[in-house]
């Protein structure tokens, strides 16, 4: 058994995720310092956990974790602000920017949301992040931006 195994084992019964406790803990995790830390949030999440976005699909903890610390890896810093969040019942859904700073390319802003599946245990069993990647990344790029939003615009709008 893992120490996050452990922690989440001895908290399963005192979690009470809500709007106020999500902000929270996202703030804490995305700070301005930098590098991300997700040692105080991983024991809201199932071990079962599945992750979906626009580029993967990650099943269980174990492997959430290690996404996590690809993204990390990734960029020199990563900020997330949190513009709003509700929730209905079960469900918990949040809109935010992801600034990643990157070593040798400008900067990256991507504009989504989140929805945030509990279980009955009061964790995190399904997260699914909505966000354009390409049209976010696309968008710093003059020329790129133009042929890719015509193309959009031509297939999908």
């Amino acid at each position: 058994m893992t120490m996050i195994d452990r922690e989440t084992e001895n908290q399963a019964g005192n979690l009470a995720l809500s709007v106020d406790t999500v902000r929270e803990l996202w703030s804490r995790t995305y700070n301005s310092e930098g590098k991300p830390d997700w040692s105080h949030i991983l024991p809201y999440y199932h071990p079962n956990i599945i992750f979906r976005d626009s580029i993967q699909k990650v099943d269980g903890i174990h492997e959430f974790e290690k996404m996590c610390g690809r993204l990390t890896r990734r960029c020199s810093k990563l900020v997330m602000g949190i513009h709003n969040i509700a929730q209905e019942k079960d469900v918990i859904v949040m809109e935010w920017t992801m600034t990643m700073v990157f070593r040798r390319l400008p900067n990256s802003s991507i504009h989504g949301c989140s929805r945030l599946k509990i279980g009955e245990d009061g964790r995190i069993i399904e997260q699914r992040d909505y966000y354009d990647l390409w049209g976010d990344i696309f968008d710093r790029l003059p020329v790129v931006r133009t042929i890719y939003r015509k193309f959009m615009k031509l297939f999908f709008g």
